[in-house]
């Protein structure tokens, strides 16, 4: 197996980066342990229907947006309404939720106080506490339990699926941190912050595909070709230091079968607690600091409709706040977000539970979580009848948790990076969860390796 880098899991973290080395001339070979690659990424067609398995959509950055146009997928691509609304749950009831601080200053979801403290943030200089400080923390310093509790816990709930007690602001919004530290006020600090008139509208569009979420991890592995080898389970990674310098042998499982191969270079693309077990044998107190990270799981439900049980659906989707006791932690409003998820006059939603805050859902039945589900559907949506169909896909470690501390773990990964030779990480939990963030790490990576290969390379007589 001719091979110079070994990328160790197929989510998109590791294809962008074996994808970048492939474009760079690198021969690289990537190992998923599954029969499919893109990891939480997954597309479900059924009676019509599609169905995300994962992450319903993304960020396109314009990195992200590159490599959709280099592996040719940019006549597939769906953008969603940019003012298509976004609604909170308050008191039972859909309230839009404000996408600007002028708006917020005239928002009925917010009581006058916090309207107040918004307005007045800009004319305050605050300065952070020396200790790390939990995303709640810092909300209530700056601006209330309100705004903590209809505002930032359910977009935390959303993105992270994290609990806002426990989440590090430092290392889940560095740019909040950031703006306080340097200009004494967030709102200052995004004015001050703006880009440039001319420089791009700054919002990226939110996208998707015309058959669905998967269609990016498979066209990659299609264009990475015989380089991918799937249902290939790494066994185990050792360091061989030797007259040409480090090399490292990967043993992998496929089909029952033991296959070993050397590479000048490995990249670790899988979750912290799988990337702890394969690093064990070269970086033993890593190791102990990635099996440390704690994950969320999460169960998320599709449902189908006919258009004539539900009342319209414009806007994104409703997040929903712990303190209105409702178990589902959203819902997103496919066929309104990407109106061809509608096709026969027919709705898509997907709904997610679980997380951080709501671990215990996850021991019930997929019967139990789904009639959950149909039951708050209803009852947030005013849906009539049952769904035409539903399904349930769980994944019990679903999302990483920048957790207090969190910072000083991603900080012994990049030590590690400097330290050991060849040996690089990429994935969800390093620079945050966007399916963009993941893209562009792995590709900043293919290209740190490629030049770790130049510079170890035997120089010529």
């Amino acid at each position: 197996m001719n091979t110079q880098v070994a990328v160790i899991g197929g989510g998109i973290s590791g294809l962008a980066c074996a994808y970048r080395l492939f474009q760079l001339g690198v021969p690289v070979t990537l190992l998923e342990a599954e029969e499919h690659p893109g990891g939480l990424i997954g597309t479900v067609e059924q009676d019509g229907f599609l169905f995300e398995t994962g992450p319903q959509s993304f960020q396109g950055i314009d990195s992200l947006l590159d490599l959709v146009r280099d592996i040719g997928l940019e006549s597939h691509l769906e953008q969603a309404n940019p003012r298509a609304p976004r609604y909170v749950l308050r008191h039972g009831k859909l309230e839009k939720i404000p996408m600007s601080p002028q708006s917020m200053l005239g928002t009925s979801l917010l009581g006058v106080g916090s309207r107040w403290r918004i307005a007045s943030e800009a004319l305050k200089r605050t300065k952070p506490p020396t200790e790390e400080e939990s995303v709640a923390q810092f909300v209530r310093r700056k601006f209330g339990h309100e705004i903590l509790e209809y505002l930032v816990a359910p977009f935390v709930s959303g993105v992270y699926a994290g609990d806002p007690e426990k989440l590090s602001l430092r290392a889940a919004f560095p740019t909040l941190d950031e703006w306080e530290r340097s200009y004494g006020s967030i709102l200052r600090g995004a004015m001050k912050s703006r880009p440039a008139k001319g420089a791009g509208s700054g919002t990226p569009p939110l996208c998707s595909f015309d058959r669905g979420m998967s269609m990016l991890p498979r066209t990659i592995a299609a264009k990475l070709g015989e380089r991918v080898r799937i249902g290939a389970r790494t066994d185990v990674i050792t360091r061989v230091d030797g007259a040409e310098g480090v090399r490292y042998r990967v043993r992998f499982t496929q089909k029952g079968r033991e296959e070993t191969f050397e590479a000048g270079a490995v990249v670790i693309a899988t979750p912290a607690y799988t990337a702890a077990h394969l690093v064990g044998a070269i970086a033993a107190p890593l190791a102990r600091l990635l099996s440390g990270i704690a994950y969320a799981g999460l169960a998320v439900a599709g449902t189908g409709y006919h258009a004539n049980q539900i009342g319209e659906l414009d806007g994104f989707g409703v997040l929903i706040p712990r303190s209105e006791k409702i178990r589902t932690l959203g819902i997103v409003w496919n066929s309104s977000l990407f109106p061809d998820r509608g096709r026969e006059s027919r709705v898509t939603l997907t709904s997610f539970v679980g997380g951080a805050t709501d671990a215990e859902i996850l021991e019930r039945t997929d019967e139990e979580i789904l009639a959950v589900v149909q039951d708050e559907n209803a009852r947030i949506l005013k849906i009539t009848g049952q769904p035409i169909i539903s399904r349930l896909w769980r994944h019990p470690k679903a999302l990483p948790q920048y957790n207090l501390g969190h910072g000083h773990m991603v900080e012994a990964v990049r030590e590690s990076e400097r330290a050991i030779p060849g040996l690089y990480f990429v994935g969800n939990y390093l620079e945050g969860p966007s399916i963009g963030k993941c893209a562009e790490r792995g590709s900043h990576i293919a290209e740190a390796a490629r030049e770790y290969l130049r510079a170890a390379a035997p120089k010529s007589a």
